[in-house]
């Protein structure tokens, strides 16, 4: 394959590439491995998220992490370039370019961050281009059916916008494309469906199949539960709602599941959070609490795992057409799901099909589902499945009733739960998406970004979709004006990439009802020290100001949706951490934004951590809000040793911090308790063979001792 791509293209390859999944691994390790070894091919990767397992820097985090990589990562085989380009050693002739990268992974990494390409994801088809790809190729699901192939771009439908690019702007085909079948993806169907010939090459050997690399779901802890609460109280019933990955999003996820399961327990938690009685006008007004009679849908440019849940839980579940009348109609309640000849008559009042019925008409409610699959029109005439001929006339009382016998559908068809350009997750996810029997899966609908992310060529269906819009996303630092950092840090280095969050957020200000929501934790804490995420100002921004909406932490809800700067700034003073809002309050009156006068509200003047964990202790004791809400890969003892580990990395890292473990490890004892033997046993310490394991062992064990974990 690589010959063919050499062959087709000459010896200099810029090769563009999905985010995520969608890579083929296997090919990209063979350009990689060809470029690095022959130093005349000049080799350019231009793409993003490459992502990597999870590396060990020290003994015990390999004694860690050596059998849980194994376990959740299978077969799945590393991108050959990951190891260099995170090392800033790349071979002269090779180069990567990204467009996201992982978080925080290629900070000071100077040939990743003069390498990196500022684009929102709708722009990324374009710059590819522009970059000069002459080459892009992608990870697909294969399927034979009747002699037939279909391929799926599966994870990556994000790819549809570059294929309409190419198709108008490449007719010769000067940009080859490159397909590597991997039968361990999951077969999406719908808009995710391609013809073989959208690929000039496919590289399909079944022995190359191989694990999808996964994303565990991390803990949640009590400021992500309190800001996912916060947020789920602002969804509104028969609404439409977009959500990122990670612990924020299974934070919101797990609020939405127990608003809708357990009524009484989620208004008692919004209660004891203080929400209700901070934020109740503004959850009244653009929220709801009840549980989901009609449900949501999901408008979003990454299918996360908290989706999943949601669907499980029977809240994602609010189906959308393509077709503009029928999605009118629907919202209208003129129409359900549920096919009648009420649905025939109120299409014809609304004007999308005439009565009497012609050859277009009935094509045209046959792809609608309205009619039954094998109804045509023939010589002036409906014909039914079984060949009988019916007056096409639908106020013709003796052909109405025939209609309806035999050429009515049953359900609507086409109805879509949830718009996605690509997705990520854990394990259970993939195995959850193959589990899906064909009709279930046709409702999760991968598509393109430029459908999802944007309303342009589209803005009166997705105006009609995307109902009581909630794009919730999360940020790094705001302003007390409202501007966001979200991507990068002030001396320009980039932490991640703006992704799809621009658009989501200028997409709120444009749709009627839609509401963007920006969710950061109050504070960070960087070498035993804790700042504020809430500052004055900042040297980066994301989301500028004057596109401000709702934010929201852990302390409450801010909404700055056309207000005056002085009332923003009061509005994100008052869920700041208190620690820091008296400085903040005096910065901002010293800038003349705020009058001096100005007081914090005693209300907001205890925004602690202690309180926060006070006022979820009652839930948690009834066994509410647990660290991982929609459980975990890991064991029992894998969880407790990972907070044992993850303390002593941070207490090493503290001034002094070798010099308590080193007093607490030669005051511990020659003794091991029964207690610490199941940690031990798998580190591998329980029976240590030297003096190195020796002293691992007694630092585990003073480690789980402090910790309170024995």
């Amino acid at each position: 394959m690589v010959d063919a791509i050499i062959e087709r293209v000459g010896r200099r390859i810029v090769v563009g590439a999905p985010l995520g999944l969608g890579k083929p691994v296997h090919l990209l390790n063979a350009l990689y491995r060809r470029a690095a070894a022959e130093p005349t091919l000049e080799l350019r990767i231009v793409t993003g998220l490459s992502l990597a397992r999870p590396q060990a820097r020290s003994d015990l985090e390999k004694r860690m992490l050596g059998p849980i990589v194994q376990r959740l990562f299978g077969n799945c085989p590393e991108l050959a370039y990951v190891g260099p380009y995170s090392r800033n050693a790349l071979p002269p002739n090779i180069r990567v370019i990204e467009f996201y990268m992982r978080a925080g992974a290629f900070l000071n990494n100077a040939t990743a961050q003069q390498h990196y390409i500022s684009s929102n994801y709708t722009h990324v088809a374009r710059d590819l281009l522009l970059q000069g790809v002459n080459v892009f190729v992608q990870a697909v699901a294969k399927r034979d059916t009747d002699g037939e192939t279909a391929l799926s771009l599966s994870s990556n439908s994000d790819s549809l916008d570059l294929f309409n690019l190419l198709d108008a702007t490449d007719p010769d085909r000067r940009i080859v494309r490159v397909a590597e079948v991997n039968d361990r993806l999951p077969f999406m169907g719908r808009d995710a469906l391609v013809p073989e010939s959208t690929f000039d090459l496919v590289l399909d050997d079944r022995s190359l199949g191989h694990d999808l690399l996964s994303l565990p779901a991390g803990p949640v802890h009590t400021a992500d539960y309190l800001i996912g609460l916060a947020a789920s109280s602002l969804v509104r019933d028969g609404g439409t709602v977009q959500i990122g990955i990670g612990s924020l999003g299974d934070a919101i996820a797990y609020g939405l599941c127990l608003r809708h399961r357990e009524n009484a327990t989620y208004r008692e938690a919004l209660r004891a959070a203080g929400l209700t009685e901070r934020c109740g006008d503004s959850i009244a007004a653009i929220g709801g609490t009840g549980p989901f009679a009609t449900g949501l849908y999901g408008a979003t440019e990454m299918f996360a795992d908290c989706f999943r849940h949601l669907y499980q839980a029977g809240i994602l579940r609010r189906e959308v057409y393509d077709d503009l009348a029928v999605q009118q109609l629907v919202n209208a309640g003129r129409i359900g799901s549920e096919v009648t000849l009420g649905t025939l008559d109120a299409l014809v009042e609304a004007g999308a099909v005439a009565s009497p019925l012609d050859a277009a008409a009935v094509d045209h409610l046959v792809r609608l589902g309205v009619l039954r699959d094998g109804t045509r029109f023939a010589d002036g005439a409906l014909v039914t499945p079984a060949g009988k001929r019916l007056d096409p006339d639908l106020g013709a009382a003796g052909s109405r009733a025939a209609i309806e016998a035999e050429c009515l559908g049953e359900w609507l068809a086409g109805g879509s739960i949830l718009h996605a350009g690509f997705f990520i997750g854990p394990q259970a996810m993939y195995d959850h998406l193959r589990g899906l029997d064909e009709q279930e899966l046709a409702k999760f609908n991968m598509t393109g970004i430029g459908f999802v992310n944007q309303l342009y060529g589209h803005e009166a269906l997705a105006a009609a979709q995307r109902r009581h819009a909630r794009f919730v996303n999360s940020a790094m630092m705001m302003t007390l004006c409202g501007a966001a950092c979200s991507d990068g840090l002030a001396n320009e280095q980039i932490v991640s990439g703006v992704g799809g969050q621009y658009n989501f957020v200028a997409m709120a200000h444009a749709l009627e009802g839609a509401r963007s929501i920006l969710m950061l934790r109050s504070t960070r804490t960087k070498g035993g020290k804790v700042s504020s995420n809430i500052v004055w100002s900042y040297g980066h921004t994301t989301i500028p100001r004057h596109l401000r909406d709702i934010v929201i932490t852990e302390y409450g809800i801010a909404d700055l949706r056309g207000r005056q700067d002085h009332e923003c700034i009061a509005a994100l003073l008052n869920i700041a951490d208190s620690r820091f809002q008296e400085d903040l309050r005096a910065e901002a009156v010293a800038s003349g934004k705020l009058a001096p006068t100005y007081r914090i509200p005693d209300r907001h003047a205890a925004n602690t951590p202690e309180r926060l964990e006070a006022e979820l202790r009652p839930l948690r004791a009834a066994g509410h809000f647990p660290t991982f809400p929609f459980g975990s890969e890991l064991t029992d003892v894998e969880l407790v040793l990972g907070q044992a580990l993850k303390s002593l990395k941070a207490r090493m890292g503290r001034r002094l911090g070798l010099a308590g473990i080193v007093k607490e490890t030669v005051g511990a004892g020659l003794d091991v308790p029964d207690a610490a033997l199941p940690y031990l046993a798998r580190l591998g310490l329980d029976r240590p063979t030297s003096l190195r394991e020796t002293m691992l062992q007694r630092v585990v064990v003073a480690e789980l001792r402090s910790g309170g974990h024995i």
